[in-house]
């Protein structure tokens, strides 16, 4: 074994992403994890005994794990157990009507052309043409490199990719970019929503985020065992390579020596020395203090309003009765922009949300189990988890107003207080110190905000950075690559010493 010390602090994916590409080279790899299981956002939550994931819940971009897992000499098909899904979601307005989008766009055009008409369904191929020319424009010259920049980018493109670049329309709102593909405005809801994968309004996120709807085209999938199966799998395969592990471990400071990382002490007491340190978790968390005050300048700080948004969740396990669930479903609210105003701008929940449910042993099928089922309800919240709790009467007037939209729209379930769980913005903070209850680090508002995430590098040599707030951003498959993208840094930088 390479005598190299890592130490990686946060065994979310982006963590296990890291170790498991150093251990494999042979380097000593050490995760700690404040939590007593691998995964962090990709977690379980126990629901009266049972196992409910509470993160994300949506697998794409399976080259991501694919090449990680190879990479480290295991073989993805027989590691990675995958089912493909044919259908995307399932999509349900409260004022009527419902639609389906499949992976394959004739499905999904044909689909669209009977919920609002042939020309809807024409500007429906026109505009997967153009998030497949985004999304082909950004794959491997942004979302997989190093140090992201716009001149870095237009170098990397050159002049034969500069016009696909340019047809990215990075200056331009995605509300507004699909204003000028869609005109019932349905549609224009339905695929705004794609910034809210990344914690962000669509009427400030660039027009690039279309990019996501061509990732889902490519390929949706359930893993085995869930969201959090998949982290099971990324720490075992790590161990296989004799990474080593310390859950219900807090690190609590990062010590220096010689303007470099040398150890995290736990806790309890406990010392590990470090050559170099990923620290896999919300930077700002660096940026307050809380690793300590030697490492306090390694990051910028950001803002209350550079957040991506929280949720607030419900785990259930409960039976669903009335409507036809599919595994993803999405119940939009009649006032979609007021639902952001309110977010965003006078920061409460939302009087009218739109509610997303996660039916977790449901396939493409509509059919549902013959007992309770997994599930998990989720809605948008303000990242302000660390200004304190929302009142029960707040909580209570957002869970009538979600469970309400579902019920209008005719889904019943039978819930009670030892079937649920909920989670809300301070209990995520609670969760992932520094991120305000923020679930995607930060939010991708402004074209230049892709530019300004930190990268794997921090400004304190030896000390790396992975995670949803860091490059390439949020989401399962972009976090893995910035703990893959950490790694190999920290790989150049022990060849370049």
């Amino acid at each position: 074994m390479n005598s190299t010390r890592v130490v990686v602090i946060g065994a979310g994916i982006g963590g296990l992403s890291a170790a498991l590409a150093l251990a494999s080279k042979g380097l000593d790899v050490t995760v700690v994890e404040s939590a007593t299981y691998p995964g962090g956002k990709a977690r379980h939550v126990n629901v009266g005994g049972r196992a409910v994931d509470g993160g994300p819940t949506v697998f794409t971009m399976r080259w991501v794990f694919e090449e990680l897992l190879s990479g480290a000499g295991f073989d993805p098909a027989a590691e990675l157990p995958l089912t493909e899904l044919g259908l995307l979601a399932r999509h349900v307005w409260d004022a009527g009507g419902r639609l389906d989008l499949f992976t394959d766009t004739e499905r999904s055009a044909a689909a669209i052309a009977q919920f609002s008409g042939g020309a809807e369904a024409d500007r429906f191929r026109a505009f997967c043409q153009r998030s497949a020319r985004v999304y082909e424009s950004l794959e491997r010259r942004f979302m997989a490199m190093p140090r992201p920049s716009l001149p870095g980018l237009i170098w990397r493109a050159g002049m034969s990719g500069l016009p696909g670049l340019l047809a990215t329309s990075p200056f331009v709102n995605l509300w507004k970019a699909l204003g000028e593909h869609f005109h019932d405005h349905r549609l224009q809801q339905l695929f705004g929503r794609y910034a809210t994968y990344c914690g962000s309004s669509p009427w400030l996120s660039p027009s690039t985020l279309m990019l996501i709807a061509h990732a889902e085209k490519l390929g949706v999938w359930s893993v085995a065992g869930g969201m959090h199966g998949l982290a099971q799998l990324l720490a075992r395969c790590a161990g296989m390579r004799g990474a080593q592990f310390r859950y219900g471990r807090m690190a609590q400071t990062i010590e220096t020596s010689g303007g470099r990382p040398s150890a995290v002490v736990l806790d309890d007491g406990e010392v590990l020395r470090a050559d170099a340190i990923i620290y896999n978790g919300d930077t700002q968390a660096i940026a307050d203090g809380r690793l300590g005050e030697a490492v306090r300048k390694a990051v910028a700080g950001r803002s209350r309003s550079q957040r991506s948004l929280s949720a607030v969740t419900w785990c259930l396990v409960a039976r669903a009765e009335g409507f036809p669930l599919t595994r993803h479903t999405v119940f939009f609210s009649d006032a979609y922009a007021a639902e952001f105003e309110d977010i965003l701008v006078q920061r409460r929940l939302p009087r009218a949300p739109t509610v997303y449910v996660c039916a977790q042993d449901r396939g493409d099928d509509a059919s549902a189990p013959d007992t309770a089922e997994s599930l998990l309800v989720l809605v948008n919240a303000p990242a302000d988890g660390d200004r304190g709790e929302f009142s029960a009467a707040q909580l209570e007037a957002c869970e009538a107003a979600s469970f309400g939209l579902l019920a209008r729209c005719g889904l019943q379930l039978q819930r009670s207080a030892a079937n649920t769980v909920m989670t809300t913005p301070a209990g995520f903070e609670r969760l992932f110190p520094g991120s305000g209850g923020g679930l995607y680090g930060s939010a991708s508002h402004g074209w230049q905000s892709s530019f300004t995430r930190p990268d794997s590098r921090s400004r304190l040599p030896g000390l790396y950075l992975a995670g949803g707030g860091v490059h390439p951003g949020a989401g399962v498959p972009m976090v893995s690559l910035s703990g893959q993208l950490a790694a190999r840094a920290l790989l150049q930088d022990l060849g370049a010493r």
